[in-house]
């Protein structure tokens, strides 16, 4: 991802601690952007939200000192973003990282990755 510019929703999941710091401050959730960068929060934790216990959740706001409306919040954008995905909607670009050489690879791997990524998502209420 470029400085300065949003992370691409669709890569949520390869979101750097960076990325999501990023992400909080366009949803309003600036104010926990340090808390969740000294506790290693990335896309890859953020993905595997989903799938915390109630012990886990718990742990998890009181460690990053979070409001229960804010942590609504933070679970309503990440499901807007998985249900955009589940749709299509989101466009799949070739990450910053990724050699421009490499575009028409990464493009054809990427939508394989997203189509077994959201998966499980379809399980979820």
């Amino acid at each position: 991802m470029n400085k300065g510019q949003s992370p691409e929703p669709l890569d949520f999941f390869i979101w750097t601690v960076e990325d999501v710091g990023m992400w909080l401050e366009t949803i309003n959730l600036g104010s926990y952007r340090q808390i969740f960068k000294e506790n290693g929060v990335n896309g890859e934790y953020l993905e595997g939200m989903s799938m915390f216990t109630t012990e886990q959740i718990l742990r998890f706001i009181r460690r990053c000192h979070m409001k229960w409306g804010d942590f609504i919040t933070l679970c309503k954008e990440l499901r807007r973003i998985k249900v955009a995905c589940l749709k299509g909607e989101q466009k799949v670009r070739r990450p910053w990282w990724a050699p421009a050489c490499l575009s028409a690879v990464f493009l054809k791997v990427a939508k394989s990755n997203r189509q077994s990524r959201v998966v499980s998502l379809k399980l979820e209420p």
